[in-house]
């Protein structure tokens, strides 16, 4: 199943198709078409305005297996919160850390997760689409001399640059620690501690910078392992260090962690990078029309709108932790656990917009904006059905998941119901976060400047930090996460408003009463799970029987509401079954 490059042939897509489109059409084996051997290889590039045979297996494939790295590096990472809620519990230690460890999450966000990809995803895919120029026409006479790839001219015009941009703003940070501290939480009990902790991590500016570069580089390339596998890396550095050393560092510990799996990233893609984009300078010759030279500049134009949108997102997390320094010790930490469990389902959920943003980047980059409207409404759909799942199974058992995780040593059941109650609070902003993440990147996929993304996150920051403002005092660490939730959702709503008008046609109405309906049988779900989920005493069984209990609810209620997607997954399941007959 592939997207088509007409307005005609979009209007007679099957309805199991528009619902599904990362998974293979009907008569369209799993393992068939180009680039089937594995995820990481490269699929043929497209021809004129349509795709390559295969491509859309190839998508379910690179998705899967982005999605099982994923979810291994997601479960590390609930083994990391583990041993630091063993060994610290929810204490001033546990705090100072994670003021700390603003810095690697700021950073992330910035510099692997979204700007770094929002910028480059765009720049690499125009560069390979005038590199298959290049190529298409080497066999031609030549009318002039060599020119450079221009994919080898976009690695030299960007990435020395980058790194010594970086280099100094980590050494800027580890000078300044004990100002960074001072501002983000004002109320730390042992800001001496955090500051030791902050400039531990502060390396982090320089590795995930580099991190991130690799990710969109091989991204772009579609080669999605190795930037799937870095959060794998990146754990068992944090883990290693913290077993190995809590006794004699304490939290520092973990903060020599992060700098440690940091580099790990790096180590992890290198091979493959280099291996992609070689030390060799491959030239193609001029014909009559002259090849570009270089992929786009990334000038201040692009630069700016990009960094304040992300900036303004993360700000979000700096807003709740300023908040919660001047709550009682131990809410900086509920609400980070809360939030590392309740965002694994939009984590989840987002694989798919990471696989499919470089094939919008390159239907952009080509002009064909009915195949990127097409690709941007499915991936909408798909990626709300697993976000908002994930939501019915968070507001039904947060309780027995908090405890099968995390109450163990120093965190007591008092952490985990505090937690508990925080995570499912946070979990009204999950489809407001898994939009925000999703339709940001066709916003930024043409490479031009625009600046309604950094707008909208604007505007969805000033409403969480008013309402934080408003609802701390009254209702601790559960106004803060009331205002996340808020302030995520109204962003969500200005970015599905203002796509369709600016960049990609989608049909904001109809993607809205779609994500309507799948919001209904979540709520039905959810509180299906959350009535049974004290039936069982046992917190594991509990949970256990909550995984079949909360899915079967949530696709009867959405058959129920006829939601196209809910119907269109089972009638593909149920052919699955039939032609395996």
């Amino acid at each position: 199943m592939s997207d088509t490059g007409t307005g005609t042939e979009a209007e007679a897509l099957p309805r199991e198709e528009a619902a599904a489109p990362l998974l293979p059409g009907p008569g369209q084996p799993p393992g068939s078409g180009p680039g089937a051997t594995a995820a990481v290889g490269t699929p043929p590039e497209p021809a004129g305005s349509g795709e390559p045979p295969g491509l859309g297996s190839f998508l379910a494939r690179a998705a899967a297996a982005t999605a099982v790295l994923t979810v291994l590096g997601a479960v590390l990472g609930l083994v990391r919160d583990q041993a630091i809620a063993r060994y610290f519990g929810a204490s001033d230690a546990s705090d100072a850390f994670l003021i700390a460890w603003t810095v690697p999450e700021m950073a992330a966000t910035l510099l692997i997760e979204d700007g770094m990809a929002l910028l480059l995803v765009p720049a690499f895919s125009l560069a390979l689409t005038r590199r298959a120029d290049a190529e298409a026409a080497k066999g031609a006479e030549a009318a002039g001399g060599p020119v450079p790839d221009p994919v080898r001219e976009l690695v030299a015009a960007t990435l020395p640059r980058l790194c010594v941009g970086l280099m100094a703003g980590a050494a800027l940070l580890m000078a300044g620690a004990p100002w960074v501290v001072g501002v983000l939480a004002p109320g730390l009990a042992d800001p001496a501690l955090a500051v030791d902790c902050t400039r531990l991590t502060a390396v982090t500016v320089l590795t995930f910078g580099i991190t991130g570069y690799f990710s969109a580089a091989l991204r772009a390339h579609r080669s999605f392992l190795p930037p799937a596998g870095v959060y794998v890396a990146y754990n068992i550095g944090i883990i290693g260090m913290t077993l190995a050393l809590h006794s004699v560092w304490g939290v520092r510990a973990a903060a020599a962690g992060v700098a440690v799996g940091s580099l790990l990233m790096i180590l992890t893609q290198l091979p493959t990078f280099l291996r992609l984009l070689p030390l060799a300078r491959p030239r193609f010759r001029r014909l009559g029309k002259r090849v570009p030279r270089t992929a786009p500049l990334l000038g201040v134009a692009v630069l700016a709108p990009v960094v304040l949108f992300v900036v303004s997102r993360q700000s979000q997390v700096l807003v709740e932790r300023f908040l919660a320094s001047t709550l009682p010790a131990g809410a900086i930490s509920h609400l980070n656990y809360a939030q590392k469990v309740a965002q694994m389902p939009m984590v989840l959920s987002l694989m798919i917009c990471t696989v499919t943003f470089p094939v919008v980047a390159r239907a952009m980059a080509d002009g064909n904006h009915v195949k990127a409207r097409q690709r941007v409404e499915r991936d909408l759909a798909l990626a709300g059905m697993v976000v908002l799942l994930g939501t019915a199974v968070v507001l039904g058992y947060a309780p027995q998941i908090i405890e099968v995780l995390f109450q163990r040593g120093a965190f007591d059941t008092a952490d985990t119901a505090a937690t508990a109650q925080v995570m499912r609070v946070y979990a009204a902003g999950l489809l407001g976060h898994c939009l925000v993440g999703a339709l940001s990147r066709p916003f930024f996929s043409s490479g031009r400047p625009t600046w309604f993304p950094a707008f909208a996150m604007g505007t969805g920051l000033l409403v969480t930090t008013g309402a934080g403002y408003a609802l701390t005092y009254r209702f601790g660490v559960d106004g803060i996460a009331t205002a996340n939730a808020i302030g995520i959702s109204t962003t969500a709503l200005l970015l599905l408003m203002g796509l369709g008008t600016r960049v990609v046609p989608i049909r904001a109405r109809a993607v809205a009463v779609s994500l309507g309906r799948l919001a209904g049988a979540a709520l039905v779900a959810g509180a299906a799970g959350w009535a049974a989920a004290p039936l069982l005493p046992d917190a594991v069984l509990s949970l256990a029987a909550g995984c079949v209990l909360v899915p079967a609810a949530f696709f009867l209620t959405g058959l129920a509401l006829r939601s196209p997607e809910v119907v269109s997954l089972l009638a593909l399941i149920r052919r699955r079954f039939t032609d395996g007959r």
